[in-house]
């Protein structure tokens, strides 16, 4: 069977969407892969992510991926010494922009902050409004409903899941595990198909000393495998701005392994096609190699 990847970007930022997001949709025209965008679309309130240096491993992250090199001076002040800019409305064009490339687009939040750093303290209405809101910009945006949502920081609950069944999502990609299933949580079964981001990403690699820049694509190909999807979660902060020569290394040497790229909406349409075959499995919050805090993940 031949290698399939598909490349799940997370835009998190409004310089990372102005700057970053450009970048990879050329990169991806250039190598002639598809890729699926996931924006955040309300106001971006980086600077107030400072309160995660209470989280365990935060202080090693930050020192070894150079944080501040990565999103900017003034990304890391956002919404708190200077005003949270709104990251839809600033960019309409730019997001349409990927749209009419050929690429898939979809959610990955309204607030990345309130998201990643408050979700699991939000009731059911709080969660519910917040993707409301996400709903109504990219329709604002695009004209149409999204179709997908991938959550910011894979931060996944009950009171998540039934929002998206909520939205009759074709599918999701909130968790990190091995294969497309659907969550169950709780003993409650969830009807949105979760499509998980199987690979370590970039900023889980970077400035380990077991993985310098001349190791981390060879790495990559030796996690590629053939009898399932490989998911890659891309940041448009770091694989379409600091770091993309590597990343552009990765696409080159994926395509020459014989690789084949797949929209992720592509690769739903295909289990969906065969529904009663996806499992069910577990979702459940847990700790990833290389990143700090706990994620939702597939058990395995």
């Amino acid at each position: 069977m031949p290698l399939r990847l598909a490349l799940k970007v997370d835009v998190d930022t409004d310089r990372g969407t102005r700057i970053g997001v450009p970048n990879l949709v050329a990169d991806c025209r250039e190598f002639g892969v598809p890729a699926s965008f996931l924006f955040s679309l309300g106001p971006d309130q980086t600077g107030r992510a400072i309160t995660r240096v209470f989280r365990p491993g935060f202080f090693k992250k930050v020192s070894r991926t150079n944080v501040v090199g990565m999103y900017g001076l003034r990304t890391l002040l956002n919404g708190t010494l200077l005003p949270a800019p709104h990251i839809g409305r600033r960019n309409t064009a730019v997001l349409r922009a990927v749209r009419d490339a050929g690429h898939e687009t979809g959610i990955h939040c309204y607030n990345h902050y309130r998201w990643q750093d408050h979700l699991h303290r939000m009731d059911l209405a709080a969660v519910r409004a917040e993707f409301v809101a996400a709903r109504a910009e990219f329709l604002r945006v695009f004209g149409a409903e999204a179709r997908t949502a991938g959550a910011a920081g894979w931060q996944s609950n009950a009171r998540s899941r039934a929002v998206y069944d909520e939205a009759g999502l074709l599918y999701s990609s909130d968790t990190r595990g091995g294969a497309p299933f659907f969550p169950r949580i709780d003993g409650q079964v969830f009807q949105t198909l979760e499509i998980p981001t199987t690979l370590p990403t970039f900023d889980e690699l970077l400035g380990r000393p077991e993985y310098p820049d001349d190791k981390i694509v060879p790495h990559y190909l030796s996690l590629l495998r053939a009898d399932r999807p490989n998911v890659l979660t891309v940041h448009a902060e770091i694989e379409g701005m600091g770091r993309r020569d590597l990343f552009r290394a990765l696409l080159r040497a994926c395509l020459n392994r014989g690789g084949q790229f797949i929209r992720m909406d592509d690769l739903a349409r295909e289990f969906l096609a065969h529904r009663s075959a996806i499992p069910v499995c577990e979702q459940m919050l847990a700790e990833i190699d290389g990143r700090s805090g706990l994620v939702a993940t597939q058990e395995a």
